[in-house]
């Protein structure tokens, strides 16, 4: 019942869109009862391993839910044991990124580091405003200080693009600079941190961000600010709208899940 849960219910991180499956899936009455008492952690030959009631959990794809770093395993331990009544998935953003890890990332460790290393061609902090002054100084505040840090952790400088009233032109980076990024990228072993570098750089369209929180420059809470100046620019002069507040709230969870996920792979 374990595999049916984790499959039916957390999903498989491989398979494409079915619009027709998730109308399916919007109509289901109820989510799945609890079927466990406790959860906890067992050592493994190949770390430690979650367990519900003593019995193994696996990911949607039925490979055992285990990992190297007995503090991540504790943590999906403690994800599932503050399940109520009925588990819900929407409350679990560690068991989804850990699947995600073993189920996904382990076996395509390529592809993954070729679309987080693109990122670096186009990433959000070298795109800036050309105004209003107030939005070109927020930008500079929160951004500067990431390409700083780029440029001394790992020796790559970027161009910067200063917005044009008919849009925003697209700037080539230096081949030593996106290179440098794909070696960061590269150097991260763990399925577990990749797949917790990849959710936080498309969570927030920045593959630099997203190095400096698997690095400890920033903060999860300062790299979404930053992330996202933009955003409170425009809600600062427009106001605040409550359904893309909402919106905004769920993919921050995200992101602070990816970057805790991120912290416990060692």
């Amino acid at each position: 019942m374990t595999n049916d849960v984790t499959r039916d219910w957390l999903g498989d991180p491989d398979a494409p869109y079915d619009p027709v499956r998730a109308a399916r899936q919007a109509t289901k009455p109820a989510l799945p009862k609890r079927f466990y008492k406790e959860a906890g952690v067992a050592p493994a030959e190949d770390g430690y391993r979650l367990v519900l009631d003593g019995r193994p959990a696996h990911t949607p794809a039925r490979r055992r839910l285990a990992v190297p770093q007995a503090a991540l395993a504790e943590a999906l331990a403690e994800e599932w044991g503050a399940q109520g009544e009925f588990i819900d998935p929407a409350r679990m953003p560690l068991t989804r990124l850990v699947n995600s890890a073993l189920d996904g990332v382990a076996e395509r460790r390529d592809a993954v580091v070729d679309d987080l290393a693109a990122y670096a061609g186009s990433d959000l902090v070298v795109y800036r405003a050309g105004d209003p002054a107030r939005l070109v100084a927020a930008q500079a505040a929160a951004w500067d200080p990431v390409l700083a840090w780029v440029h001394e952790a790992l020796g790559a400088r970027f161009m910067l693009s200063e917005g044009l009233s008919e849009g925003v032109m697209h700037v080539a980076q230096p081949e030593a600079s996106l290179e440098a990024v794909r070696r960061a990228v590269e150097a991260v072993e763990s399925p577990t941190a990749l797949a917790a570098l990849h959710s936080m750089t498309t969570l927030t369209g920045s593959v630099l961000i997203a190095l400096a929180v698997l690095h400890g420059r920033l903060t999860p809470q300062e790299a979404w600010a930053a992330a996202h100046v933009d955003e409170t620019f425009q809600a600062e002069v427009w106001g605040r709208d409550a359904e893309a507040e909402a919106r905004l709230g769920g993919r921050r969870g995200e992101f602070e899940a990816a970057a805790r996920v991120a912290a416990l792979s060692g």
